[in-house]
């Protein structure tokens, strides 16, 4: 599938699914599936480390030396600048890593997404965009990952009016098929 067949929207089009790359987009916000130390990592993490500049780190560590010094714990977030990023701010989140939460994997990867939409509106942000959390590295299941999150953002987004955008941003388009053939947006028929 290519890029553009990947592209759908959900929930009157406040819900969007793309491929990309995360630290290109145009949104005021971009969402860290960051590891706990929020010093940086591979995958996503690297990635907006590396493209949002040393801003975003400093930041992080003075979150570590002030809030977090253990870490930032699993479904949690925080924010910090956007850096060099065309986002202005980046919302940090550590995703569940799968089988090693006493099977409250689904409830942590839950409070992931609604935690940081809860930011987003915190920082008055009308865009946001998220990775898929916790499904690289972590082992988390694209298919039930999809379910969370779709539920997750709708319930958040049913409440809330002022998140105009929530923009689901896949690296690959296999990825982005997974979640349209496993989300469960109501109302959504056909797929």
């Amino acid at each position: 599938m290519s890029a553009e067949k990947a592209d759908r929207s959900f929930i009157e089009g406040r819900v969007s699914v793309v491929v990309g790359d995360i630290t290109k987009q145009d949104v005021e916000a971009i969402v860290n599936a960051a590891n706990s130390s929020l010093l940086g990592g591979g995958g996503v993490d690297g990635a907006i480390h590396r493209a949002g500049g040393p801003a975003i780190l400093e930041e992080c560590r003075e979150i570590r030396r002030t809030r977090f010094p253990q870490g930032l714990p699993t479904g949690e977030a925080v924010v910090t600048t956007g850096g060099n990023l065309p986002a202005l701010y980046v919302i940090h989140t550590v995703g569940p890593i799968y089988r090693e939460h006493g099977g409250k994997e689904a409830e942590l990867l839950a409070n992931c997404y609604h935690n940081s939409l809860t930011l987003a509106v915190e920082k008055n942000v009308t865009s946001l965009a998220f990775p898929s959390i916790a499904t690289g590295v972590y082992g988390y299941p694209r298919s039930e990952a999809a379910e969370i999150s779709s539920r997750t953002i709708e319930n958040f987004l049913s409440t809330d009016r002022q998140l105009k955008e929530v923009r689901l941003v896949f690296f690959q388009a296999r990825d982005a098929d997974v979640f349209i053939a496993n989300q469960k947006f109501s109302g959504v028929t056909g797929l």
